[in-house]
């Protein structure tokens, strides 16, 4: 496939690909509306401090995929998945209307269960989101529709959190955010009633609805397959590596550079974009296949352009503290737009990296299993999000700077990459038939 983009005509994806891509873009408009709320807000909500509140809010929008993944992914092996997106689309018009309320009656209590009851929704949501692919697209499709998927979904989260910020700060906030997120959550449910039938692949199983015994034998089950394993744990870091940089760009744009929040758009739309171009990228670059060469590639590029990014940006820092009359946009010099190149090209890079180890998952998972591993693969991806802010945290605790921190974790990219090399030698062995390729 030359084009990946003919498969947004084709009613075996496009209703599929809209109701992900509304889905992630509700959540975001909802978690940010609230964010912004409790951040300019605060005194009319709550006594608690603001600070600590915008912390603890995201935490309980993951909290769900520890609790509830391992349920998710049986779910998604037993049952039709079109029905299952149907039932979870009505579920968000559901909470809607409950935060809807919230927001107009000012309830931080009932807003806070609005925003952990957004994470069980996306963590029902996504082992069907990755096992519906290979059940209606072929092998050499997956690529495409993998890119799609994540372009998708990173362009609706930044859009998410554009408009979230813009309605949390009207005077009518209230009521603009609420109008919002149910007429979004009404359409992902129209949309989703056009997804076509996905047959049970286990329905005989027996669920286990104790998370805990059932997380135990999803990591086991996993574990049990090398491949799969290490390719989850490469995702994982993948996701730690972006929650680390992406979780700084506000501070990094307001007390590194000395700008607005139109600089941290900026860093966020140029990054979200590059991530959107790079998956759809691994398309023309694999020819259809399954190239694990480009996850190597993308580590490489994660590491150089993050290392660079972090140089530029200590430097304009420097600049601007030896200078105080300057401004980011008054400075001059290539610094500033090599920054956003830079950031422009990781998520590029980041892009090339994340979208083969889908289709790894894909097509090496079982399909009798298939959403459970996708399960396990979310449990595995929030652990290594919660782990990320503990990490930043421990580094700022030893007086390393955010340029700094970008620079540390580019390194230990670094070694995350020798380390897939060694446990899994055909990562190496892939990009290098794929430079082997290219050259003749």
């Amino acid at each position: 496939m030359s084009n990946p983009f003919h498969l947004l005509h084709q009613q075996r994806f496009s209703p599929f690909f809209w109701t992900q891509g509304l889905g992630a873009f509700n959540d975001n408009v909802f978690k940010t509306a609230l964010i912004t709320q409790v951040a300019f807000n605060t005194a009319s909500l709550t006594t608690l401090d603001g600070a600590t509140l915008a912390t603890l809010l995201p935490g309980l929008f993951i909290l769900p995929f520890f609790l509830f993944s391992a349920s998710a992914g049986q779910l998604a092996d037993k049952y039709e998945k079109s029905k299952i997106v149907r039932l979870v689309k009505i579920l968000e018009i559901c909470i809607m209307l409950f935060a809807s309320i919230g927001f107009l009656s000012r309830s931080l209590c009932m807003l806070a269960l609005a925003l952990f009851l957004m994470g069980v929704h996306s963590t029902l949501f996504g082992p069907v989101k990755y096992s519906y692919l290979p059940q209606h697209l072929q092998p050499n499709e997956l690529t495409a529709g993998n890119g799609l998927v994540e372009m998708g979904s990173f362009v609706a989260i930044l859009l998410g959190q554009v408009l979230g910020a813009w309605l949390g700060s009207l005077e009518q906030h209230a009521l603009f955010t609420s109008v919002c997120v149910l007429l979004v959550a009404m359409s992902g449910y129209h949309l989703s009633r056009r997804i076509p039938l996905s047959p049970a692949p286990e329905p005989s199983m027996v669920i286990n609805w104790n998370p805990i015994t059932e997380t135990i034998r999803n990591v086991r089950m996993v574990w049990a397959q090398q491949t799969l394993w290490v390719a989850i744990v490469a995702i994982s870091w993948f996701w730690f590596f972006g929650a680390t940089l992406l979780a700084q760009f506000p501070n990094l744009a307001k007390q590194v550079l000395q700008g607005s929040e139109r600089d941290f758009i900026s860093l966020l739309s140029i990054f979200s974009v590059g991530v959107g171009i790079g998956s759809v990228w691994c398309e023309k670059l694999s020819k259809g296949k399954q190239e694990l060469g480009l996850v190597m590639l993308g580590a490489l590029g994660m590491s150089l352009f993050a290392w660079d990014f972090a140089n530029t940006a200590a430097s304009i820092q420097q600049q601007l503290h030896a200078h105080p009359g300057l401004t980011l946009h008054t400075l001059g010099g290539l610094a500033y737009w090599r920054m956003l190149l830079d950031v422009g090209l990781l998520g590029v890079s980041g892009g090339l990296y994340i979208v083969p180890l889908y289709v790894l998952l894909q097509i090496r998972a079982q399909p009798a299993y298939q959403s459970r591993v996708i399960a396990a693969n979310n449990i595995m991806n929030a652990l290594f999000m919660v782990l990320s802010a503990g990490f930043s945290l421990l580094l700022f605790g030893m007086g390393v700077g955010i340029p700094q921190l970008f620079a540390i974790t580019a390194a230990v990219n670094v070694l995350v990459a020798l380390y897939l090399c060694m446990r899994q030698p055909e990562y190496w062995h892939s990009v290098r038939d794929y430079i082997s390729g290219l050259r003749g």
